[in-house]
C-alpha cells in the first residue's frame, strides 16, 4: 500500500477518524434508550428504529466530523509523507509540493499552493456551518 493512493487514503482515514468519533460520541450518549424502546413497542423493526430514530440526530454530527476530518486531511503532512512517496501524478500531495517549492526557493509557488489549500479548508468549514444553521432552523420548526 505504500506509494499508492490507497495508502494515502488509509493514512488520512486513520488521522481523520478521531474527529468523526469526537463529533458523534456526545450525540450518541444523549440518545435516550427509552425512545428506541418506545419505537420497538410500537411495532417498528430494528432497521426502522435505526433509520428513523437513532440516525437522524447523528447526521449533523457525522457531517461535522467528516468535514473536520476532510479539512484536516487537506493539510496533513506528517503521517502521509512516509506513505505518499511523491511519485509524480500518482502519489503527490499538496503539503509535500509546498516543501519542494520552498526547497527550490519558489516562495510564490509555495504561497499559491498554500492559499488554495487554505481556501478549500475555509470553504469546507463555511459549508458545514451553513448546513448546520439550516438544519437547526429546519429541525427547530418541527
Amino acid at each position: 500500500m505504500a506509494y499508492t493512493p490507497l495508502g494515502i487514503f488509509m493514512a488520512l482515514v486513520f488521522i481523520g477518524l478521531p474527529f468523526v468519533v469526537r463529533s458523534i460520541q456526545p450525540v450518541i450518549e444523549e440518545i435516550d434508550a427509552e425512545i428506541e424502546e418506545a419505537s420497538a413497542t410500537l411495532g417498528a423493526t430494528r432497521a426502522i428504529t435505526l433509520l428513523r430514530v437513532a440516525l437522524p440526530p447523528l447526521i449533523p454530527a457525522a457531517l461535522t466530523g467528516f468535514t473536520l476530518a476532510l479539512a484536516r486531511a487537506i493539510g496533513e503532512y506528517g503521517s502521509v509523507i512516509f506513505i505518499a512517496g511523491n511519485i509524480p501524478y500518482v502519489s503527490e500531495i499538496a503539503p509535500l509540493l509546498i516543501v519542494v517549492k520552498l526547497d527550490e526557493f519558489d516562495y510564490a509557488g509555495a504561497t499559491a499552493i498554500a492559499c488554495v489549500m487554505l481556501a478549500i479548508s475555509f470553504a469546507l468549514l463555511l459549508a458545514i456551518n451553513l448546513l448546520q444553521a439550516w438544519l437547526r432552523r429546519r429541525l427547530g420548526d418541527v
